[in-house]
């Protein structure tokens, strides 16, 4: 079809466009090898090919927004559909005789049978008419219906090109080719068509109807569609749409090591400054991140510091910012720029510390992107540098070295609440026990948490369950000492309580506490603290299954949902337990809309719950306890409404919200402990105050 020039022309074209792909290309490979080192990977290649399914079948995008993730489909893939359609075309175009229509009826040499022609027809006529639809949703989207969740609150740090509308522009331009592209490749095959309609070709065929057939244009359309594929390769190179090529790569050399395990402050064998000052101060891994941030704001959507009127964090802005910095210093004339501060560039010093470290905006990501990994490391080198904390912050971490825990109790009395009981509870570090049970702070001074620790005791005793306490020697595991950035004092917390360990014969740990239950468990190996470490949730569905605790006052006259907490649920998939523990009970159970791995923070996790200044408006459990109170509206009953927690902080963090609120006596918030206690025997029921008064 095509002269001999305009081959020549074609040829050099593809090769000055791969010249500028390579280019970006290798531009990538370069800024992200100036990261700092990632914690070691195994097996590459089967996480690769692994993740090349998931994102083959689209898994990781129908986390959220399942009916825009349905529509994606069609983008997705005519996208693939269409790396195989312009080869074809460009054979078309170079070879004469080369024409695929009416099953390839027309070609000088037939190579293939017209089946496979007419299938082959069929699929890339489909998928365009899919791409079209797809392309103009989002942009219809994005342009005129301008969806909020798309966009940043005034108060984010944004870089001033994302201000100007880069990603906007990023968008119309990658719209604009899809559209001009597939329409000028369905025309082409429109003029193609000599002899009428080809079933196979049904839009070029209907095209046909219209515009006929044309030599002229068949060559037109020829050139349109394949320039714009010349300008795009290296164009994707330059914009947010690196996510089509480096997304699948990021996902598939995600993290390996749990959840729950941060990576070590400074890298392994390498003498740097703890933390993250600068860009490249990154893992090369989270500045991949960068390039594979598909911009789609979902990490924003689920981060419970974004639901505050005054939150000025955004996960997704983060991405975005680290992405725009690192183009205008590698693409554009500002290298100067990857010398300026992160929190003068990608995220303020008032978004570092508004996060809760729940893990949501790193669950939810389709490409494996982590954000809240770099607030921690941001966190980290701001502490190291002697950045202004919050005073409640600073007056946490000077009690946490001090006394061993956050509430400015003496050593001594971390146990007084076991001398108090009526059952003798053993000292761990005098007798050996079979369980360690590891209480925590919360759960050991906060006179609002006592009563349920004292309950856990009394069942545990009750079912023959063997357990102590290390009484003064034990400390705050870390956990949240480590999500503020102070690794110091975390290292020195975990040095103390295996010393304490040590002492102790024990042969697993049970916790009361997911924060604790976390760093125990997955982080306390990186220190050669080594244990088998349970939830009591596990722990009491055990205790029943064997028979050492049985159900003798089902508790059918309460209507219930349940609140996954973070370090329980999204981090170390404890969902099945506390729901197994509901059914026993025999409870009207009522699931909120985000549950399991959608679970909303209570908005305590990361140090907020030592935070003495909030951003102002809606907190994180005050929109739960609402979420919740809607649940129990769509199956309206006169049966007691109660809100049900297994950690510690959100007893304190939700009974707070149900008074902000003002929907006392609507909702009550319990332990599950508690109804443990009703159901066993243990405890009389619970009746409320107002209950009370009503009877009389």
């Amino acid at each position: 079809m095509l002269t001999t020039i305009e081959r020549i022309a074609f040829i050099v074209l593809a090769l000055t466009s791969a010249g500028f792909a390579i280019h970006g290309i290798k531009t990538i490979v370069d800024s992200v090898r100036k990261g700092r080192s990632a914690p070691e990977l195994k097996n590459i290649p089967a996480s690769l090919i692994k993740a090349g399914i998931m994102v083959l079948f689209q898994q990781t995008i129908f986390k959220a927004r399942k009916i825009l993730s349905t529509i994606h489909l069609g983008l997705f893939f005519g996208l693939i559909t269409y790396a195989f359609v312009n080869l074809v075309d460009i054979l078309e175009g170079f070879i004469p005789g080369f024409d695929l229509v009416y099953g390839g009826k027309h070609l000088t040499f037939p190579f293939l049978p017209s089946g496979i022609i007419n299938a082959f027809n069929l699929i890339a006529d489909v998928m365009s008419g899919a791409l079209l639809f797809s392309i103009t949703v989002f942009l219809v989207r994005r342009f005129i219906v301008k969806d909020k969740r798309l966009t940043y609150r005034e108060n984010v740090l944004l870089n001033p090109k994302v201000k100007a509308g880069g990603q906007n522009k990023d968008s119309l331009v990658v719209g604009v080719f899809v559209i001009l592209h597939v329409a000028a490749r369905l025309l082409g095959q429109a003029f193609r068509l000599t002899d009428g309609a080809d079933p196979f070709m049904p839009i070029a065929s209907f095209l046909n109807g219209i515009f006929g057939a044309s030599q002229t244009g068949v060559h037109v359309a020829w050139w349109i569609s394949l320039c714009w594929v010349l300008y795009i390769l290296p164009y994707i190179t330059r914009s947010k749409h690196t996510h089509f090529t480096v997304g699948p790569i990021n996902l598939g050399l995600a993290k390996q090591n749990p959840r729950g395990q941060l990576d070590p402050a400074v890298p392994a064998g390498e003498k740097i400054d703890p933390g993250a000052k600068f860009i490249h101060d990154l893992s090369w891994k989270r500045v991949l991140d960068s390039y594979a941030c598909v911009q789609c704001n979902r990490c924003q959507d689920v981060c419970p510091a974004n639901f505050a009127e005054g939150a000025s964090l955004s996960p997704s802005a983060l991405e975005v910012n680290k992405r725009y910095l690192i183009k205008e210093a590698t693409f554009g004339s500002h290298p100067e720029r990857l010398l300026l501060p992160l929190t003068e560039t990608v995220i303020s010093p008032e978004a570092v510390w508004a996060c809760t470290t729940c893990h949501a905006c790193v669950s939810v990501c389709p490409v494996g992107n982590e954000p809240m990994a770099d607030i921690i490391d941001i966190r980290r080198r701001m502490i190291v540098d002697g950045a202004e904390l919050d005073s409640g912050v600073q007056n946490a971490l000077q009690s946490l070295a001090t006394n061993g825990n956050w509430m400015s109790k003496g050593k001594r009395l971390r146990g007084r609440w076991a001398k108090e009981m009526e059952i003798p509870v053993k000292n761990a570090t005098e007798e050996p026990v079979e369980n360690l049970w590891f209480v925590g702070d919360t759960a050991s001074f906060d006179e609002r948490v006592v009563p349920n620790t004292k309950m856990v005791a009394r069942i545990f005793q009750q079912a023959g369950f063997d357990f102590g306490i290390m009484y003064q020697n034990e400390s705050n595991a870390g956990n949240d000492v480590r999500r503020v950035g102070e690794e110091g004092l975390f290292e020195q917390l975990v040095e103390q309580n295996i010393a304490a360990m040590g002492k102790a014969q024990f042969k697993q740990i049970v916790t009361t506490d997911p924060h604790s239950f976390n760093t125990l468990k997955n982080e306390y190996p990186q220190f050669g603290g080594k244990f088998d470490v349970k939830h009591y949730t596990s722990v009491l569905v055990k205790l029943f299954e064997e028979g050492k605790l049985t159900v003798k006052n089902p508790l059918s006259g309460y209507k219930v949902t349940f609140h996954d907490p973070c370090y329980l649920g999204r981090y170390n998939g404890g969902f099945t337990a506390p729901r197994k523990l509901l059914e026993l009970m025999g409870v009207e159970f009522n699931e909120m809309p985000r549950n399991c791995e959608n679970s909303f923070c209570c908005g305590a996790g990361g140090g907020q719950i030592w935070m003495g200044k909030v951003a102002p408006g809606e907190r994180p459990a005050e929109n739960r306890i609402k979420e919740a109170l809607t649940t129990f509206e769509k199956n309206p009953s006169d049966k007691k409404q109660l809100f049900i927690v297994t950690c510690p902080k959100d007893m304190i963090m939700y009974s707070d919200a149900v008074k902000t609120t003002g929907n006392e006596g609507k909702i009550e918030v319990r332990d599950l402990i508690q109804l443990i206690a009703e159901a066993v025997g243990l405890e009389a029921p619970i009746i409320s105050l107002e209950t009370e008064a009503v009877a009389s």
